[in-house]
Order: structure tokens, then C-alpha cells, then sequence
């Protein structure tokens, strides 16, 4: 959709993943640092879910671009012409991502699937994103071109951190890269609808003023750096909510030891058995 809701809405669903992600990955990582590396019946679950709402974001935004009252409504071509290609452009990556998740959910639920494949379909689709992009703005004003041009460092990057991850699976620097370029996808997409469609009747931006590329490009670099700031927040957060958790039970745990070494504790205990 060319419009403001037709940025917010794939923004939306990448800021969600990304912000899930920036507590999924440092609470796996401390959690079951040191442990076996085979999910338990909840961490299971849990992916499960994910991979499921993911699934059905994409069908949300596939039916978000095709059955607007503006939309193709599944048409592709009549009367010697191409109808509404942009969405159906964006219906094409949403359908990338929703192959993306159920072979996720395949992944988790049926044990014959080989492991890494979930990551090298995620990349494809990202890449997939990454192209229809590149392809996306041609013939179209100076600054509309570069705002989306930007996207694809970000795409790009992703595709190639989340093909490493097939070879290096559940490393948290790669795991946390890549949260950081999803949540930086999901927040420039908002700035797209900002800048090209700006609601609330706010003025349009000048499409060919060189002064409004160069402060998109430095925006650009703040969304990034936002995002960083983001993960390195809830990674820090979460690392002290589970050293919070260890040592109170561990203090509880010390307590009761204590008590029971206690001779005044024993003699209660034996005078108690006397006694019935």
C-alpha cells in the first residue's frame, strides 16, 4: 500500500519481532548457558508460538495488500495491463516470510527436518525482501529512492548475518546483530510513512532538496543507533533480573541449610517426634 498505513503496518510487525527478540535471545543465552543444548518441552512451546504469530503476520499483510479497497483483490493482469504491482510486490515478501515461518514451526514439530534449515529460509526471504526492494523505486523522486535505498544495508546485513547463523547456530553475537537490523527495519519503515505519506495533515517533505537526503542518511544512522541501545537495555536487564532470581534462591536455599544444622532446630524437631 502505498500510503502511511502500508509502512506502519510491516514496521509494526518488525518492531514487535525485533523488541521479542532482544529478550528471547539474552534470557536463552543466560538461562542455559553451560546447559544441554536440546530444547526443554517449554523453550519448544515457546518457539513454537513465535514461529506461529510470525506466520500470521505475514497473512495478515498479505491480506492487508491485496483486499484494501484500492487493492488488486488477487488480480494480476486483465485487460492487457498489470494491476496494483507495488502490492502485490509487498504481498510477495510478506509470502517469503510466512514460508519463513512455518518452516519454523516445521523445525520444532517434526524432528526429521535437518537443523539450520529455518535459518537458511529466513535468510532467503530477507534477501528476497533485500531485491524486491532494489527494484521497488525505480523512475521515482530523488528522496523517495534514497529512504528505501537505505533499507537495504540493513536487509543485506541481516541476510548475510542470519546465513552464518545456519553454520553457527545459536551464537548470541549473530542472534543479537540481527535483532538489532530487524528492529532498525521496523522503525525506518515508520520513518518512510513519516517522511513520504506524513500524517496529521504535517507539510510535505521537498522530494529533491539534497538537504532533506543528507539528514535522512544521518537519521538513518540514529534509528541504528536507537536500536543498538534497545538491545543492549534488555540484554542488560535481563542478565539482572536472572542474577536477581539466582541469588535470592540460592539465599533461600542457604537459609534452610542453615536452620537445619541449627541444634535449637533438631532438638524442636525431636521433641515434635516425641511428642506424637
Amino acid at each position: 500500500m502505498a500510503n502511511f498505513k502500508g509502512h506502519a503496518l510491516p514496521g509494526s510487525f518488525f518492531l514487535i519481532i525485533g523488541l521479542w527478540w532482544s529478550v528471547k535471545y539474552p534470557l536463552k543465552y543466560f538461562h542455559w548457558q553451560g546447559k544441554k543444548s536440546r530444547l526443554n518441552q517449554q523453550q519448544q512451546r515457546l518457539e513454537v508460538i513465535e514461529a506461529a504469530v510470525r506466520t500470521l503476520f505475514s497473512f495478515i499483510g498479505i491480506l492487508a495488500e491485496q483486499f484494501v479497497p484500492d487493492g488488486p483483490h488477487l488480480h494480476l493482469y486483465n485487460e492487457n495491463q498489470w494491476i496494483k504491482l507495488m502490492n502485490w510486490q509487498h504481498s510477495t515478501m510478506y509470502l517469503f516470510f510466512g514460508v519463513s515461518g512455518i518452516i519454523d514451526l516445521l523445525t520444532f514439530l517434526v524432528p526429521h527436518v535437518p537443523l539450520g534449515v529455518d535459518r537458511l529460509v529466513l535468510a532467503i526471504a530477507v534477501f528476497t525482501e533485500g531485491f524486491l526492494f532494489y527494484y521497488h523505486v525505480h523512475n521515482r523522486p530523488l528522496l523517495d529512492q534514497h529512504i528505501h535505498s537505505l533499507l537495504l544495508y540493513s536487509l543485506f546485513g541481516g541476510c548475510i548475518s542470519v546465513s552464518l547463523e545456519v553454520i553457527f547456530r545459536d551464537n548470541i553475537v549473530l542472534e543479537l546483530f540481527r535483532t538489532s537490523l530487524v528492529i532498525l527495519q521496523g522503525t525506518w519503515f515508520w520513518q518512510i510513512g513519516f517522511v513520504l505519506f506524513p500524517p496529521f495533515g504535517t507539510p510535505e517533505w521537498d522530494q529533491n532538496d539534497e538537504l532533506n537526503i543528507m539528514f535522512i542518511t544521518m537519521c538513518f544512522c540514529w534509528h541504528y543507533l536507537a536500536a543498538i541501545c534497545i538491545v543492549a537495555t534488555n540484554y542488560s536487564l535481563v542478565y539482572c533480573l536472572l542474577t536477581h532470581m539466582k541469588r535470592h534462591g540460592k539465599g533461600e536455599i542457604i537459609g534452610i541449610q542453615k536452620l537445619k544444622s541449627d541444634p535449637t532446630y533438631q532438638t524442636a524437631l525431636l521433641s515434635g517426634s516425641d511428642e506424637e
